[in-house]
Order: C-alpha cells, then sequence, then structure tokens
C-alpha cells in the first residue's frame, strides 16, 4: 500500500516554498509520493488570478523531474467549489490501495474547524502540518507536524512583482518561469 502526501492549493503560481514543502514532507514522513491537487474554485479564495487549466500546467510542468512528485486533477474535472472532502472520496475510492495524509500549511491548521464537513474528513485522512512565521500548529484535530525550512515567498508576492515588471526567477521553479513567459500570465 502507497502512501500518498496530498497537497491542495490553488498555485497561482506554483512557487519555490511549495516544492520545498513538499519534498520536506515526503521525506520526514517517509512518503511514497506527494500529489499536488490544484483547486478548481477554492472555498476560502476569491477566484484564481489565471484559468485552472494554466495552473494545473504549470504544476504539471514543474514537478515532472521528481519521481516522486505527481498531479492530479480530480478537482479540477469537477464544478463548483473544491471540497477536500469530496477530493479526498473521490481519490480513495479510485485508488482504494493507498493511503492519503492531507499536507496544510500552518496558516490552514487554525481554521480547520471552518473546514467543510471537518468532523466527516478527519475520518477519512490524516493531516499533516507545516510550520509556517508566526503559526503555532495548535488545534483540536488530530494532526502530525513537519518542519520545514522558513522561506518568506507566497504567490501573492509573486504575482504583485510579475505586475508591476520584477523578475521572479529562481522564486518559482524555472519550468513554470518559462509557462509564464510563454502564455504571457499576471502581465508578464
Amino acid at each position: 500500500m502507497k502512501h500518498i502526501g496530498l497537497f491542495g492549493g490553488t498555485f497561482d503560481p506554483l512557487h519555490i516554498g511549495h516544492m520545498v514543502v513538499a519534498e520536506c514532507v515526503r521525506e520526514a514522513k517517509e512518503l511514497d509520493e506527494i500529489w499536488f491537487v490544484p483547486s478548481h474554485i477554492p472555498p476560502h479564495k476569491k477566484n484564481a488570478s489565471v484559468s485552472s487549466e494554466d495552473r494545473y500546467r504549470m504544476v504539471k510542468e514543474a514537478t515532472a523531474s521528481n519521481d516522486s512528485f505527481n498531479v492530479t486533477d480530480v478537482e479540477l474535472k469537477r464544478e463548483g467549489k473544491s471540497y477536500t472532502l469530496q477530493t479526498v472520496r473521490d481519490l480513495k475510492n479510485n485508488h482504494p490501495d493507498h493511503r492519503f495524509s492531507f499536507i496544510i500549511g500552518g496558516d490552514m491548521v487554525a481554521s480547520l474547524g471552518k473546514w467543510h464537513r471537518i468532523d466527516e474528513l478527519i475520518e477519512e485522512v490524516s493531516f499533516i502540518g507545516v510550520n509556517r512565521p508566526g503559526d503555532t500548529l495548535e488545534t483540536s484535530y488530530p494532526l502530525s507536524t513537519v518542519e520545514i525550512p522558513l522561506l518568506e515567498i507566497s504567490s501573492s508576492e509573486v504575482r504583485h512583482r510579475l505586475e508591476n515588471g520584477k523578475t521572479v526567477r529562481y522564486m518559482v521553479p524555472e519550468p513554470v518561469y518559462s509557462y509564464i513567459q510563454r502564455k504571457g500570465l499576471y502581465g508578464y
């Protein structure tokens, strides 16, 4: 039975901090693979800046060189908001021979109680929380934790830099940087 870490997010765009989190969690928890799960319409954020197809393709290109990384379009195939409970249930139905854990940033740990049908969700999947500056990782819900190197980078910072004509080279994986340039995303 493979143990898979699910790493959900808007990835608008994917940046090196996401990649570091994925690799550190995979190693620390001895996971077989990390599956990136780009959201279609995130329930807790406004709409993404670029299409779900572009975000999916950027993640796909960025993760192609790591055999332990995969990308699933399970949320992109559904209409409406992307709720983790339905995603986990869909993946478990399609992959009954896998065990899943869901990776969340420290900023999301405090809000677990507000997640859609959280009491059902914690019966379906285990959570792995990663540290971020200023986060305590305290919750009444079951959670294992992983310490990761702190990188002060965010997708909103990347978008802001691009919108203002500044470089994001080395802030995003090279395939993401190339994709943004090719497609003229984020005002580049």
